[in-house]
């Protein structure tokens, strides 16, 4: 390159940086700065042929498919050397979409060992991911087993009703594909005179059959007796109202009423000690008073029984062994009730208390359900301690 004074000026761009020789030493200062805001428009000219190069590339290689290379070399008049681009795409296989997976079966509690296996879904059934496909029924309580991704359920590989413990494999899940259901046939009805009865044939799942020998225990075991009162549910259907949402908003739960009968059962327990003791062996009595350790955990002593959900009106429930006795909450219901000689419409509750008489004479059992009864009616007892 010849600079505009007639003096020879060699650049060259390597690496975006501009260098200008200037081969005679003895130029003016005047010819030494233009020479410099000749070279910086030079930087700035390769610069730009850079970038356009980038873009070059880019709508290149647009439209190439994974893992291609392509080289693209710029050799301008004034370098000796050779720029090169490389550039790589890289696109995510779908060959995992396709994968099979084996589910096994979650890990039980301390004291469960297996189960028996419910099944949900079959062969060829599209799932959701977190979508239920069997529950596991032990003898305390059933154990969902949920799809870890969506897909198709491709082999079963416990039966229906069999035994798995913790670990066992379940089921193949096919992920990423949806199964296509063939259309169902319409159904033909048939006309007669000719009436055939049916029957459909259900194994008793491991809980119920555990419940069913628990309670047949308690029959031919325990002498019980239940005894009736009634609550009116006016003040603490008043008190959940005006703090329902104070309540869920700092416990995160919401109120019901089961909670106010927990917190009188507790208080009344205190009162009534007997109520809250079972006979071990049938000959060692053991009443928990205000000594409570950690093991005497492990077994409930009282049990609370809520057949209000479902509509309950009136019931007896069945002591669970070996505690001895059980309070069993219903249904509130609009009654009219004697109230200071008037008669007036009240929200009422039918309660009962189931007891074992071996242990809990009537007097412990109707007095621990009157103190129930006074609790949960006025909640002003429990700040008296009354």
């Amino acid at each position: 390159m010849v600079h505009p004074t007639g003096l020879p000026l060699r650049c060259s761009a390597v690496s975006g940086v501009v260098r200008r020789e200037q081969l005679c030493r003895g130029a003016p200062a005047d010819m030494l700065s233009r020479s410099r805001c000749v070279s910086r428009s030079l930087g700035r000219s390769i610069c730009a042929l850079r970038q356009s190069n980038r873009v070059l590339a880019r709508q290149a290689t647009s439209g190439l498919s994974a893992g291609q290379c392509v080289t693209i070399h710029n050799s301008p008049r004034t370098e000796s050397r050779s720029i090169i681009y490389q550039i790589r795409f890289f696109r995510s296989s779908a060959a995992h979409r396709n994968e099979v997976i084996t589910i096994k079966t979650p890990a039980f509690a301390e004291s469960v060992t297996e189960g028996d296996v419910r099944w949900e879904k079959a062969v060829g059934d599209s799932v959701a991911e977190d979508e239920v496909v069997c529950e596991i029924e032990t003898d305390k309580t059933s154990v969902q087993v949920p799809s870890p991704a969506a897909g198709v359920i491709e082999e079963l590989l416990v039966p229906d009703g069999g035994k798995v413990e913790g670990g066992t494999p379940l089921f193949k899940l096919k992920k990423g594909v949806s199964a296509i259901k063939p259309t169902a046939a319409p159904a033909t009805v048939e006309t007669g005179d000719r009436v055939s009865r049916s029957e459909h044939r259900v194994k008793m799942n491991r809980m119920r059959l555990r419940i069913a020998q628990r309670l047949k225990e308690a029959q031919n075991t325990c002498a019980m007796l239940t005894t009736f009162n009634e609550v009116d549910m006016s003040n603490i259907s008043q008190m959940r109202t005006q703090y329902k949402d104070a309540f869920a908003k700092k416990h995160g739960i919401k109120l019901g009423f089961m909670s106010a009968f927990v917190k009188a059962a507790a208080y009344a327990l205190t009162d009534q000690p007997a109520v809250n003791a079972v006979i071990d062996d049938t000959t060692k009595e053991i009443a928990r008073k205000n000594e409570l350790a950690v093991e005497d955990m492990d077994g409930g002593t009282f049990t609370i029984s809520n057949g209000g959900v479902f509509g309950s009106m009136f019931g007896t429930p069945i002591i669970n062994p070996p505690q001895s006795a059980i309070l069993g909450m219903h249904g509130i219901f609009d009654r009219p009730v004697a109230i200071n000689g008037k008669v007036e419409v009240r929200p009422m509750m039918y309660v009962a208390l189931t007891y074992d008489h071996r242990l809990i004479d009537g007097r412990e059992a109707v007095t621990f359900l009157r103190k129930i009864k006074s609790v949960v009616e006025d909640p002003r007892v429990l700040l008296l301690d009354m």
